[in-house]
Protein backbone atom coordinates (compact mmCIF):
# COMPACT_ATOMS: atom_id res chain seq x y z
CA UNK A 1 0.00 0.00 0.00
CA UNK A 2 1.16 3.04 -1.15
CA UNK A 3 0.72 6.13 1.76
CA UNK A 4 1.11 9.52 0.48
CA UNK A 5 3.45 11.34 3.13
CA UNK A 6 1.49 14.06 4.24
CA UNK A 7 3.81 15.04 6.96
CA UNK A 8 4.38 18.56 7.45
CA UNK A 9 7.43 21.14 8.68
CA UNK A 10 6.77 22.13 11.88
CA UNK A 11 6.44 25.44 9.86
CA UNK A 12 3.56 24.42 8.02
CA UNK A 13 1.60 23.46 11.72
CA UNK A 14 -0.04 27.27 13.25
CA UNK A 15 0.96 28.21 16.83
CA UNK A 16 -2.61 26.59 17.91
CA UNK A 17 -2.07 23.51 15.99
CA UNK A 18 1.13 23.28 18.67
CA UNK A 19 -0.83 24.29 21.22
CA UNK A 20 -3.67 22.02 20.85
CA UNK A 21 -1.01 18.90 19.88
CA UNK A 22 0.57 19.30 23.49
CA UNK A 23 -2.86 19.47 25.20
CA UNK A 24 -3.64 15.80 23.52
CA UNK A 25 -0.27 15.06 24.61
CA UNK A 26 -0.96 15.91 28.18
CA UNK A 27 -4.08 13.93 28.16
CA UNK A 28 -2.87 10.59 26.94
CA UNK A 29 -0.49 10.62 29.74
CA UNK A 30 -3.65 10.28 31.95
CA UNK A 31 -3.92 6.83 30.81
CA UNK A 32 0.00 6.06 31.57
CA UNK A 33 -1.38 3.44 34.06
CA UNK A 34 -4.36 1.59 32.93
CA UNK A 35 -3.91 1.70 29.20
CA UNK A 36 -1.35 -1.30 28.83
CA UNK A 37 -1.15 -3.44 26.34
CA UNK A 38 -2.50 -0.77 24.49
CA UNK A 39 -0.69 2.95 23.87
CA UNK A 40 -1.59 6.16 25.45
CA UNK A 41 -3.68 8.23 23.36
CA UNK A 42 -5.05 11.59 23.89
CA UNK A 43 -7.11 13.68 21.72
CA UNK A 44 -8.65 17.32 21.13
CA UNK A 45 -11.83 18.82 19.04
CA UNK A 46 -10.99 22.16 18.12
CA UNK A 47 -13.16 24.71 15.92
CA UNK A 48 -10.31 27.43 15.52
CA UNK A 49 -8.55 27.57 18.96
CA UNK A 50 -11.95 26.99 21.24
CA UNK A 51 -11.36 23.74 22.34
CA UNK A 52 -14.98 21.64 21.79
CA UNK A 53 -14.04 18.25 23.14
CA UNK A 54 -11.42 16.18 24.53
CA UNK A 55 -10.71 13.00 25.79
CA UNK A 56 -8.38 10.00 26.50
CA UNK A 57 -7.69 6.24 26.45
CA UNK A 58 -8.75 5.49 29.84
CA UNK A 59 -8.26 1.65 29.75
CA UNK A 60 -7.43 -1.09 27.47
CA UNK A 61 -10.83 -2.75 26.61
CA UNK A 62 -12.63 0.77 26.92
CA UNK A 63 -13.35 3.30 24.34
CA UNK A 64 -10.47 5.08 22.54
CA UNK A 65 -9.75 8.97 23.10
CA UNK A 66 -11.42 9.83 19.75
CA UNK A 67 -14.32 8.66 21.00
CA UNK A 68 -14.54 10.34 24.24
CA UNK A 69 -13.70 13.72 22.58
CA UNK A 70 -16.24 13.38 20.02
CA UNK A 71 -19.20 12.49 22.74
CA UNK A 72 -17.85 16.01 24.32
CA UNK A 73 -18.08 17.94 21.21
CA UNK A 74 -21.67 16.78 19.71
CA UNK A 75 -22.33 18.62 17.06
CA UNK A 76 -19.80 20.77 17.23
CA UNK A 77 -17.68 18.45 16.28
CA UNK A 78 -18.78 19.48 12.51
CA UNK A 79 -16.33 21.50 10.83
CA UNK A 80 -13.84 21.25 13.64
CA UNK A 81 -10.20 20.05 13.91
CA UNK A 82 -9.38 16.44 15.35
CA UNK A 83 -5.95 16.62 17.12
CA UNK A 84 -5.04 13.14 18.09
CA UNK A 85 -1.68 11.70 19.17
CA UNK A 86 -1.60 8.47 17.47
CA UNK A 87 -2.96 7.79 13.68
CA UNK A 88 -6.60 6.87 14.60
CA UNK A 89 -7.29 2.77 13.97
CA UNK A 90 -8.76 1.17 10.88
CA UNK A 91 -9.17 -1.74 12.03
CA UNK A 92 -12.46 -3.74 14.79
CA UNK A 93 -10.48 -4.64 17.44
CA UNK A 94 -12.04 -5.05 21.31
CA UNK A 95 -14.10 -1.84 19.91
CA UNK A 96 -15.20 0.08 16.64
CA UNK A 97 -12.84 1.67 14.34
CA UNK A 98 -12.31 5.39 15.27
CA UNK A 99 -12.02 6.46 11.74
CA UNK A 100 -15.48 5.86 11.12
CA UNK A 101 -16.50 7.81 14.23
CA UNK A 102 -14.33 10.95 12.71
CA UNK A 103 -16.04 10.22 9.39
CA UNK A 104 -19.78 9.83 10.99
CA UNK A 105 -18.74 12.93 13.13
CA UNK A 106 -18.42 15.88 10.23
CA UNK A 107 -15.23 16.72 10.79
CA UNK A 108 -12.86 18.95 8.30
CA UNK A 109 -9.21 18.10 9.61
CA UNK A 110 -7.42 15.47 11.70
CA UNK A 111 -3.71 16.50 12.53
CA UNK A 112 -1.60 13.66 14.00
CA UNK A 113 1.57 13.55 16.10
CA UNK A 114 2.65 9.85 14.57
CA UNK A 115 1.40 7.24 12.30
CA UNK A 116 0.40 3.96 14.40
CA UNK A 117 3.18 1.11 13.14
CA UNK A 118 0.74 -1.94 14.17
CA UNK A 119 0.35 -4.15 11.14
CA UNK A 120 -3.57 -3.48 10.87
CA UNK A 121 -3.06 0.28 10.89
CA UNK A 122 0.06 1.80 9.78
CA UNK A 123 -1.50 4.16 7.44
CA UNK A 124 -5.05 2.58 6.58
CA UNK A 125 -6.41 5.64 9.23
CA UNK A 126 -5.20 8.08 7.49
CA UNK A 127 -6.23 6.06 4.06
CA UNK A 128 -9.81 6.29 4.81
CA UNK A 129 -9.60 9.36 6.23
CA UNK A 130 -8.80 11.06 3.14
CA UNK A 131 -11.23 8.58 1.44
CA UNK A 132 -13.98 10.30 3.14
CA UNK A 133 -12.90 13.88 2.16
CA UNK A 134 -10.95 15.10 5.33
CA UNK A 135 -7.49 16.91 5.56
CA UNK A 136 -4.87 14.88 7.26
CA UNK A 137 -1.64 15.77 8.57
CA UNK A 138 0.97 13.88 11.14
CA UNK A 139 4.53 14.60 12.00
CA UNK A 140 3.61 16.99 14.61
CA UNK A 141 5.12 17.05 18.01
CA UNK A 142 5.93 13.79 16.82
CA UNK A 143 9.41 13.10 18.95
CA UNK A 144 7.11 13.80 22.37
CA UNK A 145 4.61 11.42 20.96
CA UNK A 146 7.60 8.75 20.69
CA UNK A 147 8.77 9.72 24.11
CA UNK A 148 5.19 8.80 25.91
CA UNK A 149 4.28 5.79 23.99
CA UNK A 150 7.84 4.51 23.66
CA UNK A 151 7.12 0.82 25.03
CA UNK A 152 4.44 0.80 22.77
CA UNK A 153 5.99 1.67 19.70
CA UNK A 154 9.33 -0.45 20.81
CA UNK A 155 7.32 -3.86 21.06
CA UNK A 156 5.81 -3.55 17.43
CA UNK A 157 9.06 -2.06 15.66
CA UNK A 158 11.37 -3.91 17.30
CA UNK A 159 9.95 -6.96 19.07
CA UNK A 160 10.87 -5.88 22.50
CA UNK A 161 10.13 -4.28 25.43
CA UNK A 162 11.47 -0.78 26.19
CA UNK A 163 14.25 -1.96 29.29
CA UNK A 164 14.42 0.86 31.61
CA UNK A 165 17.31 -0.29 34.58
CA UNK A 166 16.54 1.82 38.00
CA UNK A 167 19.09 2.32 39.81
CA UNK A 168 20.11 4.26 43.38
CA UNK A 169 23.47 5.01 44.36
CA UNK A 170 25.59 6.83 47.08
CA UNK A 171 28.04 9.88 45.76
CA UNK A 172 30.99 7.63 45.55
CA UNK A 173 28.57 4.99 43.43
CA UNK A 174 27.75 3.01 45.50
CA UNK A 175 24.40 0.66 45.91
CA UNK A 176 24.76 -1.15 49.28
CA UNK A 177 27.47 -1.69 52.15
CA UNK A 178 29.99 -4.50 52.06
CA UNK A 179 27.57 -6.55 53.86
CA UNK A 180 24.58 -6.18 51.66
CA UNK A 181 22.52 -3.56 53.62
CA UNK A 182 21.23 -1.31 51.19
CA UNK A 183 18.16 0.18 53.17
CA UNK A 184 17.71 2.97 52.65
CA UNK A 185 19.88 4.40 50.33
CA UNK A 186 17.52 7.28 49.35
CA UNK A 187 14.74 9.46 50.77
CA UNK A 188 11.06 8.80 51.05
CA UNK A 189 10.22 11.07 48.25
CA UNK A 190 12.83 9.51 45.52
CA UNK A 191 11.11 5.45 46.76
CA UNK A 192 7.90 7.38 46.06
CA UNK A 193 8.88 8.68 42.67
CA UNK A 194 9.98 5.16 42.00
CA UNK A 195 6.41 3.87 42.47
CA UNK A 196 5.26 5.86 39.56
CA UNK A 197 7.42 4.49 37.19
CA UNK A 198 6.53 1.63 38.49
CA UNK A 199 3.14 1.89 37.97
CA UNK A 200 3.62 2.64 34.25
CA UNK A 201 5.55 -0.38 33.38
CA UNK A 202 4.27 -3.75 32.09
CA UNK A 203 6.65 -5.91 33.81
CA UNK A 204 9.41 -5.31 36.69
CA UNK A 205 11.82 -7.36 36.55
CA UNK A 206 14.33 -8.86 38.87
CA UNK A 207 16.99 -11.53 39.71
CA UNK A 208 17.08 -14.75 42.28
CA UNK A 209 20.16 -12.90 43.68
CA UNK A 210 18.29 -10.12 44.67
CA UNK A 211 15.23 -12.11 46.22
CA UNK A 212 17.24 -13.52 48.11
CA UNK A 213 19.00 -10.66 49.41
CA UNK A 214 16.58 -7.93 49.83
CA UNK A 215 12.79 -10.11 49.44
CA UNK A 216 11.09 -7.11 47.09
CA UNK A 217 7.72 -7.13 46.60
CA UNK A 218 7.99 -5.12 43.61
CA UNK A 219 4.05 -3.97 43.47
CA UNK A 220 3.17 -0.55 42.48
CA UNK A 221 1.85 1.79 44.99
CA UNK A 222 0.52 5.00 44.24
CA UNK A 223 -1.83 6.61 46.27
CA UNK A 224 -4.92 7.29 44.93
CA UNK A 225 -4.25 6.33 41.59
CA UNK A 226 -6.11 3.51 39.47
CA UNK A 227 -3.51 1.22 38.53
CA UNK A 228 -3.04 -2.06 36.11
CA UNK A 229 -0.28 -3.71 38.63
CA UNK A 230 2.64 -4.55 36.22
CA UNK A 231 3.45 -8.48 36.08
CA UNK A 232 6.34 -9.62 38.46
CA UNK A 233 9.01 -11.20 36.27
CA UNK A 234 11.93 -12.80 38.25
CA UNK A 235 15.38 -14.53 36.25
CA UNK A 236 15.58 -18.18 38.58
CA UNK A 237 17.89 -20.01 36.81
CA UNK A 238 18.10 -22.24 39.60
CA UNK A 239 14.47 -22.13 40.97
CA UNK A 240 16.53 -20.89 44.16
CA UNK A 241 13.49 -18.68 45.12
CA UNK A 242 11.99 -19.55 48.77
CA UNK A 243 8.92 -20.15 49.72
CA UNK A 244 8.11 -17.49 52.09
CA UNK A 245 9.12 -15.12 49.36
CA UNK A 246 6.83 -12.11 48.60
CA UNK A 247 7.21 -12.84 44.65
CA UNK A 248 5.62 -16.07 45.48
CA UNK A 249 2.70 -14.78 47.42
CA UNK A 250 0.06 -14.21 44.79
CA UNK A 251 -0.78 -11.19 45.14
CA UNK A 252 -0.35 -10.39 41.66
CA UNK A 253 0.43 -11.63 38.87
CA UNK A 254 4.23 -13.32 38.77
CA UNK A 255 6.44 -14.94 36.28
CA UNK A 256 9.53 -16.54 36.91
CA UNK A 257 12.02 -17.32 33.92
CA UNK A 258 13.89 -20.72 35.01
CA UNK A 259 16.35 -23.18 33.24
CA UNK A 260 15.31 -26.30 31.15
CA UNK A 261 17.19 -28.42 33.43
CA UNK A 262 14.76 -27.00 36.52
CA UNK A 263 11.73 -28.01 37.18
CA UNK A 264 9.03 -26.20 39.99
CA UNK A 265 7.73 -27.55 42.90
CA UNK A 266 4.82 -26.37 45.32
CA UNK A 267 6.73 -23.51 45.81
CA UNK A 268 5.55 -22.12 42.73
CA UNK A 269 2.01 -23.08 42.32
CA UNK A 270 0.66 -19.42 42.76
CA UNK A 271 2.92 -17.97 39.73
CA UNK A 272 3.79 -18.96 36.43
CA UNK A 273 6.88 -20.72 35.66
CA UNK A 274 8.62 -20.65 31.86
CA UNK A 275 11.62 -22.27 30.87
CA UNK A 276 14.41 -20.46 29.20
CA UNK A 277 17.27 -21.19 27.02
CA UNK A 278 21.01 -20.65 28.39
CA UNK A 279 22.53 -17.22 27.37
CA UNK A 280 25.68 -15.57 28.13
CA UNK A 281 26.42 -16.39 31.61
CA UNK A 282 22.83 -17.95 32.67
CA UNK A 283 19.47 -17.28 31.41
CA UNK A 284 19.12 -15.66 27.61
CA UNK A 285 18.08 -12.35 28.17
CA UNK A 286 17.82 -11.39 24.86
CA UNK A 287 14.94 -14.43 24.56
CA UNK A 288 13.70 -13.33 27.67
CA UNK A 289 12.07 -10.00 26.38
CA UNK A 290 11.41 -11.50 23.59
CA UNK A 291 8.84 -13.36 25.27
CA UNK A 292 7.62 -10.54 26.81
CA UNK A 293 6.93 -9.23 24.09
CA UNK A 294 4.91 -11.54 22.54
CA UNK A 295 2.80 -11.35 26.63
CA UNK A 296 2.06 -7.67 24.75
CA UNK A 297 5.34 -6.19 27.67
CA UNK A 298 6.22 -2.57 26.24
CA UNK A 299 7.79 -1.46 29.17
CA UNK A 300 10.27 -3.54 31.57
CA UNK A 301 11.56 -1.54 34.27
CA UNK A 302 14.55 -3.85 36.08
CA UNK A 303 14.77 -3.34 39.62
CA UNK A 304 18.25 -5.99 40.36
CA UNK A 305 21.60 -6.33 41.66
CA UNK A 306 24.92 -5.11 39.90
CA UNK A 307 25.54 -8.40 38.37
CA UNK A 308 22.01 -8.22 36.60
CA UNK A 309 22.05 -4.71 35.39
CA UNK A 310 25.50 -4.92 34.53
CA UNK A 311 24.66 -7.88 32.08
CA UNK A 312 21.64 -6.35 30.45
CA UNK A 313 24.11 -2.76 30.09
CA UNK A 314 26.93 -5.78 28.58
CA UNK A 315 24.84 -6.96 26.10
CA UNK A 316 23.18 -3.55 24.44
CA UNK A 317 19.43 -4.29 26.11
CA UNK A 318 19.27 -1.25 28.12
CA UNK A 319 17.54 1.70 26.89
CA UNK A 320 17.19 3.81 29.60
CA UNK A 321 18.70 4.46 33.25
CA UNK A 322 16.79 5.81 35.65
CA UNK A 323 19.19 6.82 38.85
CA UNK A 324 18.75 8.22 42.09
CA UNK A 325 21.50 9.50 43.53
CA UNK A 326 21.88 10.42 46.98
CA UNK A 327 23.81 12.75 49.15
CA UNK A 328 25.53 10.51 50.81
CA UNK A 329 28.74 8.70 50.83
CA UNK A 330 29.12 4.59 51.62
CA UNK A 331 32.93 4.23 51.57
CA UNK A 332 35.72 1.94 49.23
CA UNK A 333 34.27 -1.35 51.00
CA UNK A 334 30.40 -1.09 49.70
CA UNK A 335 29.28 -2.45 46.21
CA UNK A 336 29.57 -1.09 43.35
CA UNK A 337 26.47 -0.09 40.66
CA UNK A 338 27.36 -2.19 37.75
CA UNK A 339 28.99 -5.28 37.46
CA UNK A 340 30.48 -4.73 33.63
CA UNK A 341 33.78 -6.24 31.71
CA UNK A 342 37.05 -4.60 32.18
CA UNK A 343 37.56 -2.31 29.55
CA UNK A 344 41.10 -1.36 28.34
CA UNK A 345 39.83 1.70 25.87
CA UNK A 346 38.39 4.74 26.74
CA UNK A 347 37.15 4.64 23.51
CA UNK A 348 35.32 1.40 24.22
CA UNK A 349 32.77 2.77 27.55
CA UNK A 350 29.55 2.59 27.50
CA UNK A 351 27.93 6.33 25.97
CA UNK A 352 24.84 7.53 27.82
CA UNK A 353 22.17 10.69 26.52
CA UNK A 354 21.35 12.62 29.73
CA UNK A 355 17.66 13.37 28.98
CA UNK A 356 16.89 15.03 32.34
CA UNK A 357 17.84 15.86 35.63
CA UNK A 358 15.94 17.40 38.89
CA UNK A 359 15.85 17.32 42.61
CA UNK A 360 13.30 14.29 44.34
CA UNK A 361 13.71 15.58 47.65
CA UNK A 362 16.95 15.20 49.40
CA UNK A 363 18.05 13.38 46.12
CA UNK A 364 19.05 13.67 42.16
CA UNK A 365 16.92 11.79 39.79
CA UNK A 366 18.62 11.64 36.47
CA UNK A 367 17.42 10.05 33.18
CA UNK A 368 19.38 8.51 30.88
CA UNK A 369 19.44 6.81 27.45
CA UNK A 370 21.68 4.33 25.62
CA UNK A 371 21.09 5.90 22.43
Amino acid sequence: MTIPDSRFPASGFSATDHALMARALRLAERGAYTTRPNPMVGCVIARGDEVVGEGWHQRAGGPHAEVFALRAAGERARGATAYVTLEPCAHHGRTPPCVDALVDSGVARVVAALRDPFLTVNGAGFDRLRAAGIDVAFGLLEAQARELDRGFLSRIERGRPWLRVKLAMSLDGRTALGNGESKWITGEAARADVQRWRARAGAILTGSGTVLADDPRLTARVPDADIAPPLRVVLDRHLRTPAAANLLDGSVPTLCFHAASATPDARFARVECEPLPQGTGGLSLAVALEHLAARDIGEVQVEAGPTLAGALFAQGLVDELLLYVAPVLLGSDARALLALPPLTDMADRWRLRMVDERRVGDDWRVRCLTA
